[in-house]
């Protein structure tokens, strides 16, 4: 049980090492200046490839969920990631989405009734410290507009997990996958066609591969993982592991960039590395055990239940001296 859960975690953590690479992939392969451009491309066509390999189009309120879905999850997502991009040092946007894993606890505990520990808690301040240590800069400027914009795709990314495990689709993976991608790059289209133009008259061989490894490797294959744990984990489990992205996008960037990795980066990895642990180790309660754990309170607060057991123990007692 122990071995299979902790596959389906470095399944899942596959999907935002993945995304870790985007930041290099687009200053190095993609055109300058076309952030949404970049979403829709990465979106749409693997959304629309899914869709094709498995032959499954949503039925019911899968046609308005995943709509809902790949809006959170993509669509509202990209586009208010791209505002917090443009008005804010990446380091302030990355450690403001930081708080992610905090508000998913928060809705999982008011929407699905999971336990919103001080492990929790505690492991959630800690990844919001360690990626400041990661990528914070001490001459950062903020703005309050992509301070908002950056919060906003947070709770949109945190609202979109929980409600992907609340609504959980009879169709397979690939295809619900399929449909949320394909919903969320339609959805942006408008939008980076109004704010970006029509897209470039020519693209080189280096714009094309950095394109098509944003939407097969980081959309098709990133995304199915993603859902997949999802599917399988808590998701306040899932989203910690999303602070794998700012610990791959600048180990990357030392890497293959030659930037600088100063030690209190480092710390700030190891911190945010912590945290993901932590979060991991605590072992979510069974249905058996919540129900358990809630029927002595329940049984307590009850007066009538409480009155009702009273008098039947005061007729047994009378029965029995009769």
């Amino acid at each position: 049980m122990l071995r299979n859960r902790l596959a389906i975690v470095l399944l899942t953590a596959l999907a935002p090492a993945i995304w870790g690479s985007t930041y290099l992939v687009t200053t190095e392969l993609l055109p300058p200046g076309r952030p949404l451009l970049a979403g829709v491309l990465r979106a749409l066509p693997a959304g629309l490839l899914l869709i094709a390999l498995t032959r499954r189009l949503p039925t019911g309120s899968w046609w308005w969920r995943s709509l809902v879905l790949g809006a959170l999850n993509i669509g509202a997502f990209f586009a208010l990631l791209f505002v917090a991009a443009y008005r804010l040092p990446g380091g302030v946007a990355a450690t403001v989405g930081a708080v992610q894993p905090l508000i998913a606890a928060g809705l999982s505990a008011a929407l699905l009734g999971d336990r919103l520990s001080l492990r929790t808690l505690l492991s959630g301040i800690a990844g919001v410290a360690g990626v400041s240590l990661l990528v914070l800069r001490a001459n950062a400027q903020l703005d309050a507009l992509g301070i908002v914009a950056a919060l906003a795709g947070a709770v949109v990314m945190a609202t979109g997990v929980v409600l992907s495990k609340r609504w959980t689709s009879p169709a397979p993976l690939l295809a619900t996958t399929g449909w949320q991608l394909t919903a969320g790059g339609l959805l942006l289209l408008p939008v980076a066609l109004l704010v970006e133009g029509p897209p470039p008259s020519h693209l080189t061989g280096a714009n094309l591969l950095g394109y098509g490894y944003l939407s097969l490797i980081g959309a098709a294959v990133a995304y199915a993982l993603w859902f997949r744990g999802i599917r399988a984990l808590p998701p306040t489990s899932v989203t910690f592991l999303g602070l794998l992205s700012p610990v791959v996008a600048t180990a990357l960037g030392w890497l293959v960039l030659g930037q600088d990795l100063a030690p209190v980066q480092i710390l700030g990895a190891l911190i945010v590395l912590g945290s993901l642990v932590a979060a991991q180790t605590q072992r979510p309660r069974t249905p058996a055990e919540v129900v358990a754990a809630a029927a002595p309170a329940d049984h307590a607060s009850d007066p009538v239940a409480e009155h009702a057991e009273h008098t039947e123990h005061t007729a047994r007692a009378d029965r029995q001296t009769v």
